[in-house]
C-alpha cells in the first residue's frame, strides 16, 4: 500500500465530514444536505453510511464531546472544527457502529484531519480514538454528581430541555423521549391517488422487496418496515408516493378539506401539507399556498408539478402582516396555520436543532405563532374551520397559544378532531410523541368559526 492509499478516506466519510462541517459552520440543515446525497455519485451503501454518520453524530454530540474532553484533557472550545468533527465521527463509529472495524474508524479519522490540512493534529486524534476504543464500556457522564447534568451528557440533550420535560413528564418518560429522539425514524409515506391507486402502489412496492404496514396514526398513511431505500426514492420521483411523517399527515386530515372548498395555507412551503390537502380534496379545491420566501415557494411549485396537482396557487406573502384577503372580501372554508416553531418534535430527523435552541426562542416563537393565528382568523368564513399546528412538543407554542387566542375571541370554538381517540387530549387537541407513538411530535387544534 502506497502513501496515498494509506491516507485515503472513504467517499461516505468524506461526504459526512463535509456535511457536518457545514452544519456547524454555516448553520445548515443536516436533513437538506443529506437529502442532496441522492443526487450524488455515491453508491447506495455509501449514501446510507454517510447519512448514518451525520445524523448519529448530531444525535449523540453531547456524549461524544464528553469523551473527547475526557480523553484529550482539553476543552471542546480549543479544537479546530475539522479536528473536532473527525473526533466525533471516529468516536461515534467506535461506540455505536460495531459493524465497522475499529482500525477503520481510527485510521480514516486521522486521515480526515490530514485531508483538512490540519495534519499537526493527527497524533492527537489517533491517541484520543485509541483510548476511546479501549474504554467502550464507559457510560457518558457516569461520574458527574449533578443528576440533571449527568442525564444531559448520557442522553445527549441540552440540560434546559431535559429540565423542562422532567417537570412535564417525569424522569422516566423524559428518558424515553430523549432516547426516542436519538433513534432513526421509520419512513412513512402516502399514495398520490391523483396518479394511481393505493392497491397498485403497494403491489408494486411489495414486488420490489418493500414491506409496509398501515399507519395507526393517520388514515391513508403507510410505514416502511423493510426494503431498499432506493425503491422509495424512485417511487417518490415518479410522483406516485410522497414521503411524509405520519403525524405530519394527520394535520391535513384535521382540516377535512373537500371538493369546492376555498383553502388557505399561510405557512405552506415546502408543501408537504399543501399537496396532501390537494389530494384529499381530489384536486378540486382552490388552495392558496403562502410563504414569505420565494425560493421555498419554488420548491412547493415543483413538488405540486411532480404530483400532478393543479389546484394550488402559490403566493409570496408575509402572514405576520394584515392578510390581503380581508379587504378583498375573500373568506376561506378552511385555513391551516402550520406555524414556524422550535421543531422539538422532529429531533429524530433534525437533531442539530437541539444544539441551536434556547429557552428564549420559545417565548419569541410563541409571540409569532399567536400573531399568525390571530391574523388568519379574520379570513375564515362563518362555519369554516381553522387548524393550528406545530411540530413542537412545548406547551408555550401549543396549548398556551390556542388558549390565548380563544380567551380573546368568542368567534371560535374547539371542535372534535378527526384523529384516533388515543391522540386526543382532555382539552380536545391532538398530540403525538416520538416515544409514545413512533412519530414526530406534533400538536394540532381544530377550531370552527361559529359566527
Amino acid at each position: 500500500m502506497n502513501a496515498k492509499q494509506s491516507e485515503s478516506v472513504s467517499p461516505s466519510r468524506r461526504a459526512a465530514f463535509d456535511i457536518l462541517c457545514r452544519v456547524e459552520a454555516e448553520h445548515a440543515y443536516a436533513s437538506v444536505l443529506v437529502g442532496g446525497l441522492s443526487d450524488s455519485a455515491l453508491s447506495p451503501e455509501d449514501r446510507a453510511l454517510a447519512q448514518e454518520l451525520v445524523l448519529g453524530v448530531l444525535r449523540w454530540q453531547r456524549s461524544l464531546d464528553y469523551f473527547i474532553e475526557r480523553y484529550s484533557e482539553r476543552s471542546i472550545a480549543r479544537f479546530d472544527l475539522p479536528v473536532l468533527i473527525a473526533l466525533r465521527m471516529g468516536l461515534y463509529q467506535l461506540r455505536h457502529l460495531s459493524r465497522i472495524p475499529q482500525s477503520a474508524a481510527v485510521n480514516e479519522s486521522v486521515n480526515m484531519v490530514k485531508r483538512a490540512r490540519t495534519a499537526s493534529a493527527a497524533p492527537l486524534v489517533n491517541a484520543v480514538l485509541r483510548q476511546g476504543a479501549r474504554h467502550l464500556d464507559e457510560t457518558a457522564g457516569r461520574e458527574l454528581i449533578d443528576p440533571l447534568e449527568r442525564a444531559s451528557v448520557e442522553l445527549s440533550h441540552p440540560r434546559w430541555m431535559l429540565d423542562r420535560w422532567q417537570s412535564l413528564f417525569g424522569d422516566d418518560e423524559t428518558r424515553q423521549l430523549a432516547l426516542a429522539n436519538n433513534s432513526p425514524p421509520a419512513t412513512a409515506f402516502r399514495v398520490n391517488t391523483l396518479r394511481t391507486s393505493v392497491k397498485e402502489v403497494l403491489t408494486d412496492l411489495n414486488s420490489e422487496g418493500m414491506t409496509t404496514r398501515e399507519s395507526q396514526v393517520a388514515q391513508g398513511a403507510f410505514v416502511v418496515e423493510s426494503g431498499p431505500a432506493s425503491v422509495m426514492t424512485a417511487a417518490s420521483r415518479r410522483g406516485v408516493i410522497y414521503v411524509q411523517d405520519e403525524a405530519s399527515q394527520l394535520v391535513s386530515l384535521l382540516l377535512e378539506p373537500e371538493s369546492g372548498h376555498r383553502v388557505l395555507d399561510i405557512c405552506a412551503a415546502p408543501g408537504s401539507k399543501t399537496s396532501h390537502i390537494a389530494v384529499l380534496a381530489e384536486d378540486k379545491a382552490w388552495i392558496v399556498a403562502c410563504d414569505r420566501h420565494h425560493h421555498r415557494l419554488a420548491t412547493l411549485r415543483a413538488g405540486c408539478e411532480r404530483l400532478g396537482i393543479q389546484s394550488v396557487d402559490a403566493l409570496e406573502l408575509d402572514a405576520t402582516r394584515a392578510l390581503p384577503f380581508v379587504e378583498g372580501g375573500h373568506e376561506f372554508d378552511r385555513i391551516l396555520v402550520d406555524a414556524p416553531c422550535s421543531g422539538t418534535g422532529t429531533l429524530r430527523g433534525n437533531p442539530e436543532i437541539k444544539w441551536r435552541l434556547s429557552t428564549d426562542d420559545l417565548s419569541r416563537l410563541a409571540e409569532l405563532q399567536a400573531s399568525l393565528l390571530e391574523g388568519a382568523a379574520s379570513s375564515v368564513a362563518n362555519g369554516g374551520r381553522l387548524v393550528y399546528s406545530t411540530c413542537s412538543i412545548e406547551r408555550e407554542e401549543n396549548e398556551e397559544v390556542v388558549r390565548r387566542f380563544l380567551d380573546a375571541t368568542t368567534l371560535f370554538q374547539v371542535i372534535e378532531p378527526n384523529a384516533p381517540a388515543g391522540l386526543i387530549t382532555s382539552d380536545g387537541f391532538v398530540r403525538t410523541f416520538p416515544h409514545r407513538d413512533g412519530t414526530d411530535g406534533f400538536f394540532g387544534a381544530a377550531l370552527q368559526r361559529v359566527r
